[in-house]
C-alpha cells in the first residue's frame, strides 16, 4: 500500500513538473513577446497593439517556408487534439453521451481513439511522402500531428495491453504526450533560431 502511494506521487509529480513546463513556457514566450511589442510602440492602447500582434502572427505564417509552417500546424493540430481528446472522455465519463461525445461501439467491442489516430497518422505520413510537396506537406500536418495525439493519448492502454486511461497507471500517457508536445515546441523555437542565424551569417 505504501509503495503503490509512492509509486502514485512519483507519477503525480512527474505529470505536474511536465504540465507546469509547458505552461511555463508557452506563457513566458508570449509575455516576452507582448513585452516586446509595447516596448516598440509605447503609446499604443492594449488593443492597438493586440491587433498588431494578430497580424505579425499571420504575417510570419505567410513569409514562412513550407517547413516552418508544417512545424506549426504540426504542433497546433497536436496540442489542439490531445485537449479536444482529454476533454471529450472526460465528459463522456462523467455525463456519459453528450453531443458528439460518445463512445465507439462495433458490434460488443469499443473503439479507442488510438486506432483512428494512428489510421489518420499513417495516410497523412504516406501522402505525404508519395507527393514530395512541400505545399501539401503544410496542410497534411495537421491529420498527422491529430493522428498522433490521439494514439499517444492512448499510450499507456498499448503499453499495459489493458484499458488503464483513468487509472493511475493510465498518467503514462499524459506524460508521454507532455513530453512530446515540449520536444515539438522545442524543435520549433530551435528551427526559427536557425533561420534567423543563417539570414545573419549567410
Amino acid at each position: 500500500m505504501v509503495l503503490r502511494r509512492r509509486r502514485h506521487l512519483r507519477a503525480e509529480r512527474g505529470t505536474q513538473a511536465l504540465t507546469g513546463a509547458a505552461v511555463f513556457a508557452t506563457v513566458a514566450v508570449m509575455v516576452a513577446e507582448w513585452r516586446r511589442l509595447r516596448a516598440l510602440h509605447p503609446e499604443e492602447q492594449p488593443a492597438e497593439t493586440l491587433r498588431e500582434a494578430v497580424d505579425i502572427v499571420a504575417a510570419g505564417y505567410r513569409s514562412g517556408t513550407a517547413r516552418e509552417n508544417a512545424l506549426f500546424n504540426l504542433l497546433f493540430a497536436f496540442s489542439a487534439t490531445f485537449g479536444l481528446a482529454r476533454l471529450s472522455t472526460w465528459s463522456i465519463r462523467r455525463r456519459g453521451t453528450a453531443g458528439p461525445f460518445r463512445n465507439l461501439k462495433v458490434r460488443d467491442r469499443h473503439v479507442h481513439h488510438f486506432i483512428p489516430g494512428i489510421v489518420m497518422a499513417f495516410v497523412a505520413g504516406g501522402v505525404s511522402v508519395a507527393s514530395k510537396s512541400e505545399t501539401l506537406d503544410a496542410w497534411l500536418a495537421v491529420p498527422f500531428g491529430a493522428g498522433v495525439a490521439l494514439t499517444l493519448d492512448e499510450s499507456a492502454l498499448l503499453l499495459e495491453l489493458d484499458d488503464v486511461y483513468w487509472s493511475e497507471r493510465g498518467i503514462v500517457s499524459v506524460q508521454i504526450t507532455l513530453t512530446a508536445m515540449l520536444m515539438l515546441s522545442g524543435l520549433a523555437l530551435g528551427l526559427r533560431l536557425l533561420r534567423r542565424g543563417e539570414a545573419e551569417v549567410l
